[in-house]
Formats: C-alpha cells, structure tokens, sequence
C-alpha cells in the first residue's frame, strides 16, 4: 500500500542536538579539540560592569570562524547560514530555539577588538599544530598576494594639496574625460585624513605619468589587458579612496587596477601550516616587508621551541639589505637576485681581499667611496681609475665614451651577500627550495582565496582587513589540523608516538639513575 507522509507540527519536543550530530561530524570534533575559553581573561577589559551583555567572546570568535571555514564573508549570511544548520549550532553551543546574535554584532565586535586578541587566537592554534608535529619549523616559505579592499574604483578622487592646484594639474598630465567631472560614484563620507588627500608626487614624478599616459589610448578610455570601456588609467600619486583611505591602487599584467591590501603569508614546508600572515599597503615593495616579516615569524617559532634555519622566497623580496639582515641573524637564504643585479661591468674581474678590480687590459680600478644613491636610497660602492692609466688604452673608446676621462663605475655594498645567495640558490639544495616554494606557500595562497573567505575583505581600513586574513589563516589551520589528527588516529601513529616518546623517557630516566655508578672511580673498585 502507498504510504503518505504528514506533517503535523508538535506543540512539545524532546530533541537534543547532541543526539542528532554524528561523532565523525567536523564541527563536533572541532568542538573537543579547540579551547578558547582564554578569551573571556583576555577581552574582559573591553567590556563595561553595566548594561546589557553582549556577545559570548567565544561564540564571536566561533561564528567567525564557521564564516571563513563555510567560505561565507557577508555577516548577513552567515547568520543566518548557521540557523539551518544543526552542526554548526552545536559547534556555537545554541539549541534550536535559541536565537542567534544580530548579525551587526558581529561587526561591532570586529571593531571592538584590537588586532593582538586575534593574534593570541593564531599563536593558540598555530601551538595546537606544534603539539601536534605539523610544523617542522626549519624552512619557512614567504610569498604576497593581493587582496581586493571593500572599496570601489568608481569613487576615487584627485589628490589636491591644500592651495587649489587642480587647474595645474591638468595642464601638466592627461585625464580621462571621467577625471574632469565628478566620481562616478559618490561616497557617504570622506574618510581619508588630510595627508592622504594632499598631492605629494614631485613635478618629475607627475611627467611621468604624462609620458605613460601618451602611450594610452585617446583620453585614456580603454586600459592594456581589459577589453572594457570608459576606463581610466589611475596612480597612488594622484588618487585616493575616500570610502577607504588605506586602500592602495595595485595591479597585475594583464588585469584591471583595482584597490587592494597586500597579504604577506609565511608558510611552514613540513605540512603546509601558515606561521604567519598580515595586511600590507599593497603600494608597497615586497623587499620593503621582509624585515618586519622574518622579525615576527621567528619570534613565534622562537616562543614554540622551533628553529628557523632557512627563508625562502621569490624575487620580489631580492636586496642587498635583506640578505645582509638574514645572514646576521643567522638566517640562510634562498631568495633568487633580481634581473639588474650585476657584480661589476662585464670582463672586469674583482679582487675580493683587496677590494678593487681589473679591466680586461689589466689595469686595476681601486674602491673610492662609499655613498648612499639618492633615487632608490640604496648603499654603493664607487670605483675610480685615474686618467694617465686610461689615457693610452687601446680599447678606450669603447669602455669609456666619448668624454669620459677615466673608467668610474658603481657597485653595490651588498656585493658579497649577493655572491653568496646567488650560490645558494644555483646550488642542489636552492633548486630542491624552489620546488618547495611553488608546491607549498602558492597552493595555500589560492585555498584561502578561492576557498576560505579570502577573495575580499568585507571591512574599512588596514587593521580590519588583518583580522579578516587572521581569521582566514586560522581556519585554514583549524582544517589542517582536524585533518591530521584524524588521520593519525585512524593510522595509529598518534599511539606508536606516545609509545616511543614514553620509551625514551623511561629510558633517559634509567640512565640518569645509573650515571653515578658509570664513572671511572666506580668502575674501579
């Protein structure tokens, strides 16, 4: 007989979520394996002793993290993502009838926060992933990407210093017919300060946009790489975002401008867990970043009890100031040079030990000076032959000009730091790192975009965009972690490990009991 289903609603109930989640389900495991019961000590500051209460820290830190996990960045929709699901509900510790927070909440807690309280959440997690044997530490890999800011390129505005020099402007440079009139889009307010709006691109540094707009289409209308219309070509020099001010105009070749944040990720190579990760002006150098990166990263892997022995990275990070700051803290590394590095004009060969080199007829051009190159500001070393040397050269014409007197020629300070990574990187070991580059620290760069919340940060400012990508590395290693947990249980390796660490240290105990009995005096008797 045909069966038919009826619904009928029933005033009373008696269901325990508990009861209708699986024990192998994610968000259950999840549940038992973290504890972030530290964050109401850590935050209790923030809060007032009247009022009403506000949201559960952990549950805030929680929700956040289902966000990133479930790839979800709209507050709205995460709300109300999580009311349908039973898992998730039992991972936030909500029954059913119990109604979740606003999602502006969610938002105003963001902002309430400071950066270190999600800081103290990663170094919690990234410490599980230590206990655990992910992170080997050794070998770190650094890359960058951009990340699109939440700001429109339709609301950019002309630079203007505070005399009206708008009408110099345009007679210097050429604009779009969308420059000469208003935005496009107006923002609700201006939130850029008064040093972001002032024009501070020297006269040079503008003619040169003019010279690069010439190149351009007519007006500037169409841009290289996108088919679209109505375009403009756009600089950091002469534009800023009201909507938000620490958004930088980047781009890449073949791609449109867009206002993006510059994410700097250190990857762990042994299991691919991220050691570190934070927010940039995406009008930044790569190379400019390093420093404060290496400072960070070893100072976590230092708290852990892990040693760092080798930086890895690609070109963009290349410097003789960044090789020299490794080498003194005792770092090696494998960041290949940059196309203009030269070690001194070609057939000259240098003398190390005596600091001067030797043209191809045998002359030799001693060191003179060390100064600092205004344009880049960056250490070099200039070397000098005299003229009566140069004067009856065969070849003088061709290695000097037509009015030089003497050869001069400059090289970088940074000259043996960059001979000594060059052969690190040509070496063995530096190829074997540059596989490890691109099959480690890149997959993971596109799972927190494509995956994990990180196509776009859905805040305002540079504080709020490195919370967002905070939260996105933890859940990244929140994932890796239940990963390999469950993998090791399921092995037995997790059993055979505390097998043998319990043999070691039995073992040590013993021998530390019998040390006495081991020396010479007793053996003696």
């Amino acid at each position: 007989m045909q069966g038919t289903k009826i619904f009928q609603e029933k005033l009373f109930n008696q269901f325990r979520l508990s009861d209708r989640v699986p024990e192998e389900n994610f968000y259950r495991r999840l549940r038992g394996a973290i504890d972030l019961n530290f964050l109401y000590k850590r935050t209790q500051k923030f809060y007032g002793s009247s009022g009403q209460k506000s949201i559960d820290p952990v549950v805030f830190f929680k929700l956040c993290l289902v966000g990133y996990l479930e790839n979800i960045t709209s507050d709205r929709k995460l709300i109300s993502h999580c009311s349908m699901r039973l898992d998730i509900l039992y991972f936030l510790g909500y029954d059913i009838d119990e109604e979740l927070p606003w999602h502006s909440t969610i938002s105003r807690t963001r902002q309430l926060f400071p950066e270190a309280v999600f800081e103290s959440v990663f170094t919690k997690i990234f410490g599980l992933c230590v206990s655990a044997g992910m992170v080997a530490g050794h070998t770190q890999t650094i890359d960058s990407a951009p990340v699109k800011a939440n700001a429109s390129m339709d609301t950019l505005e002309l630079k203007v210093p505070e005399e009206d020099l708008e009408g110099h402007l345009r007679e210097i440079r050429n604009i779009s017919h969308r420059d000469k009139q208003k935005p496009l889009r107006q923002s609700k307010a201006n939130k850029a300060d008064k040093d972001q709006q002032t024009l501070s691109a020297s006269t040079k540094e503008l003619q040169a946009i003019k010279r690069r707009n010439a190149k351009w289409a007519k007006d500037q209308d169409a841009r290289p790489g996108a088919g679209a219309k109505g375009s403009r070509y756009t600089s950091n020099k002469t534009h800023y975002s009201p909507t938000d001010p620490d958004a930088r105009i980047s781009v890449k070749p073949g791609k449109a401008r867009k206002l993006n944040y510059l994410s700097q990720l250190t990857v762990d190579t042994a299991n691919h867990v991220i050691s570190d990760i934070r927010a940039y002006h995406a009008d930044g150098k790569d190379s400019q970043h390093l420093p404060d990166i290496v400072k960070r990263v070893k100072q976590r892997l230092w708290k852990a009890a892990l040693v760092w022995e080798n930086c890895v990275a690609d070109t963009g990070y290349s410097s003789g100031e960044n090789y020299a700051f490794l080498e003194a803290i005792g770092l090696k590394s494998f960041i290949p040079a940059h196309g203009t590095y030269k070690g001194g004009p070609d057939g000259f060969t240098y003398h190390e030990k005596e600091d001067y080199y030797t043209c191809p007829q045998g002359q030799i051009i001693p060191f003179k000076k060390v100064f600092i190159e205004k344009k880049n500001n960056t250490k070099k070393k200039e070397y000098r032959g005299s003229k009566p040397l140069c004067l009856d050269c065969p070849v003088r014409t061709a290695c000097l000009g037509k009015t030089a007197q003497e050869k001069k020629f400059t090289v970088t300070y940074y000259r043996s730091e960059y001979e000594r990574n060059i052969a690190r990187v040509e070496s063995n070991q530096g190829r074997y790192m540059k596989g490890k580059r691109q099959s480690t620290v890149e997959p993971v760069f596109g799972t927190l975009t494509q995956f994990m919340g990180l196509r776009k940060v859905n805040t305002i400012g540079i504080e709020q965009a490195n919370k967002c990508m905070q939260l996105s590395a933890i859940a990244y290693n929140l994932k890796k972690y239940m990963k390999f947990i469950e993998k090791r249980t399921k092995s037995g390796a997790g059993a055979q490990t505390l097998y043998f660490s319990l043999k070691n240290t039995f073992y040590n105990l013993i021998n530390m009991l019998l040390k006495p009995f081991k020396t010479p005096e007793f053996l003696s008797l």
